[in-house]
């Protein structure tokens, strides 16, 4: 796979762009038309932001001496993984309908993928969705969003032990490739490539907003402070292919893990 160059010109367009638009433009550049026409693309995604509370979806709160907050938390479920799973979950049935298939979608949870992904995926028809929730190691909100959804293709199992814990069973599940094939399984874990396609755009609408120009040389460069539980949201950064002069510095919060 060849991966694609961004120039100049490029990034001076998309610096103008809204969180959802800049979504459109990294997802047809890997995405083509061959697989999703460009109109069905966007359509897809609009859906998928359809259901924030915010009208831009992400902000830029602007704090003092030039501290800036990437505000990711205007989805359903309030986690910032309701941004990349509700574009996952409608790409996903975009194909499944036309292959009139049908999966079964097996996660485990230390909190807020469950629900993100419950939500994302709730009530369609092709889709069933398998929740392992670690019993006492979610907040009580999160187990509330993942044990109150009354639909059919939904089903939570609560489990012993924590999240770390709950990820052997399930790699053995999924190391049985003739069981996975029977029954049709797959997973929205966070090295699925769509979700880390989505979340490149935090960093784009994050870098735009920080520079007040893209006409220096070379360009400037923008410190992003990252708050991570185990680092998956940390392969969304950037990389050589698709440039921003940005300086990851990554923060381990143990209440992520909650």
């Amino acid at each position: 796979m060849e991966l694609p160059q961004l120039d100049r010109e490029t990034l001076c367009r998309w610096s103008t762009l809204s969180y959802p638009d800049l979504v459109k433009e990294l997802c047809a550049l890997f995405i083509g038309s061959e697989l999703i026409p460009k109109d069905d693309l966007n359509d897809l995604i609009d859906r998928a932001f359809s259901r924030f509370r915010h009208k831009e979806v992400v902000r830029l709160s602007r704090l003092k001496n030039g501290l800036n907050v990437l505000e990711l938390w205007h989805g359903v479920t309030y986690a910032f993984k309701d941004l990349s799973l509700s574009c996952t979950a409608q790409f996903l049935q975009y194909f499944l309908e036309k292959r009139e298939k049908h999966v079964t979608v097996v996660v485990g949870t230390s909190g807020d993928t469950g629900s993100a992904a419950i939500e994302s995926v709730k009530g369609a028809k092709n889709v069933d969705i398998i929740v392992l929730l670690p019993k006492g190691h979610c907040t009580k909100i999160q187990e509330l969003q993942m044990t109150t959804v009354l639909k059919e293709n939904v089903h939570v199992f609560g489990v012993e032990g924590n999240s770390d814990e709950l990820d052997e069973p399930i790699k053995t599940v999924f190391a049985d490739v003739a069981f996975v094939k029977k029954h049709n399984l797959m997973s929205l874990n966070s090295i699925n490539w769509s979700r880390v396609l989505v979340q490149m755009a935090h960093h784009f609408l994050a870098y735009f907003q920080c520079t007040p120009s893209l006409d220096t040389h070379p360009l400037p460069l923008v410190e992003v402070v990252v708050p991570t539980g185990a680092a998956g949201n940390l392969a969304a950064l950037p990389g050589a292919a698709l440039p921003l002069p940005l300086q990851p510095s990554f923060r381990k919060l143990s209440w992520l893990l909650a």
